[in-house]
């Protein structure tokens, strides 16, 4: 899909169709600057998101350009907005769900059929897994012979991935392998049991772990996806057709790099008409810089050169991000707010709206003067804000609403 048809196309997605869409020019923070002034301006209303459709279109098409072959399937959890959920399926994204939540979040649109979405937990509960046998998602993840054994019980029609650990990456901002991933010793009694449960072994999956900067993990992590391959063929276990990358990748420097790693290390180990699939499960790639949130000061102190502000959303609600996830919150004021040439600036202590001490965002970080009524933008915030939120305080991360724009 050209850029120009993508976009329209996302215009028209589920989630997005019949909802308010502010277009604007100009350089991208200048630009979102103005949509939120113009929000800001025109509503009564407290801390909220503005999403920018056009930058997933433009890192689909970055994703295609650099892991070509390899089918994203976004990770709902790192952010569940429906407008996302639309834009994703419409450009040709299948999903990473988790949960029958996230099933049934995907399943709403309308526009994705059940095969397009992976079971990606390698320990479901129960119910949750019939729920998605009665719906048709018939592909999931597993590294441990119980899991086997409950969807022998639960959903018997299910084809697998066996969840392989990846080589340790201490780099990772969050490292996965330590709670999931057959190790290399575990591969063939895991592929035994599914053997002798019946159930098909469909591919592998894997995750080197989130945010990190290493390349070599990939090659690794793809050689060791190799050998479960020939480990199944050698106990006459049926071809397997499915290699999932996992997630992680960062919207930076660092993707290209990655993708490089990657595309030779398949090259080698699965290349081209060998015939597998070949799919990934990005989330903080498509969702980090799409996303951009403004708060409103709602209270301030004045203690001789220090300022103390606190605003209307906090570490229990967006801005979990900081702890949950790796966001550093850099709160820029609304340049409108600011006189001509700037002013002096303070060391301030940003506070979130609930009673706990620790909700604090920033301190000792450099603001000018803030008036009650100003907003703070933070920009970048599109990971793991919406969807680790929570309702500490009565102050309810669903308040946060999101409005839509693209960048022309």
């Amino acid at each position: 899909m050209a850029g120009g048809s993508a976009m329209q196309a996302v215009l028209a997605a589920p989630g997005v169709k019949g909802r308010k869409v502010r277009a604007f020019k100009g350089s991208e923070k200048d630009a979102v600057a103005g949509v939120v002034r113009s929000i800001a301006g025109t509503e009564e209303q407290g801390a909220f998101f503005v999403f920018d459709l056009a930058k997933v279109v433009d890192l689909y098409s970055g994703w295609c350009r650099a892991l070509d072959g390899v089918r994203p399937y976004y990770a709902v959890k790192c952010n569940p907005e429906p407008a996302m959920l639309g834009a994703m399926a419409t450009l040709g994204a299948g999903f990473d769900c988790a949960s029958r939540a996230e099933i049934e979040a995907v399943l709403a649109l309308g526009v994705v059929g059940p095969g397009s979405i992976v079971y990606a937990n390698p320990c479901k509960p129960e119910a949750h897994l019939r729920y998605a046998a009665e719906v048709g998602v018939n592909l999931a993840t597993y590294d441990t012979e119980d899991e086997v054994a409950k969807v022998k019980r639960c959903h018997p029609g299910c084809d697998l991935l066996l969840r392989i650990k990846g080589p340790d990456n201490p780099d990772a901002k969050i490292d996965l392998g330590t709670k999931y991933g057959a190790r290399a010793d575990e591969v063939v009694p895991l592929l035994r049991a599914a053997q002798s449960a019946g159930l098909r072994v469909a591919g592998v999956a894997f995750h080197v772990g989130a945010c990190t900067s290493r390349v070599d993990v990939y090659r690794g992590a793809i050689e060791a996806a190799r050998a479960a391959f020939d480990a199944a063929a050698q106990l006459g276990m049926p071809p397997m057709r499915v290699l999932d990358i996992g997630g992680g990748f960062m919207p930076d420097a660092t993707f290209e790099g990655a993708a490089e790693a990657i595309g030779d290390a398949l090259a080698q180990y699965f290349p081209r008409g060998c015939g597998v699939e070949m799919i990934g499960e990005p989330g903080q790639y498509f969702a980090e810089t799409a996303f951009t949130l403004a708060a409103r000061v709602i209270g301030r102190r004045t203690r001789g050169e220090v300022r103390q502000y606190w605003i209307d959303d906090g570490i229990y609600g967006a801005l979990s991000c900081t702890i949950l996830g790796d966001y550093v919150p850099r709160p820029r004021p609304l340049a409108a707010q600011l006189p001509p040439g700037g002013e002096k600036k303070y060391a301030s202590t940003v506070f979130g709206p609930t009673c706990d001490s620790r909700d604090k965002v920033v301190s000792g970080y450099q603001l000018p003067e803030m008036q009650m009524g100003d907003w703070l933008v933070f920009d970048g915030i599109g990971a793991y804000a919406a969807s680790s939120g929570s309702n500490f305080n009565g102050f309810l991360i669903s308040d946060i609403k999101t409005h839509l724009a693209y960048s022309t």
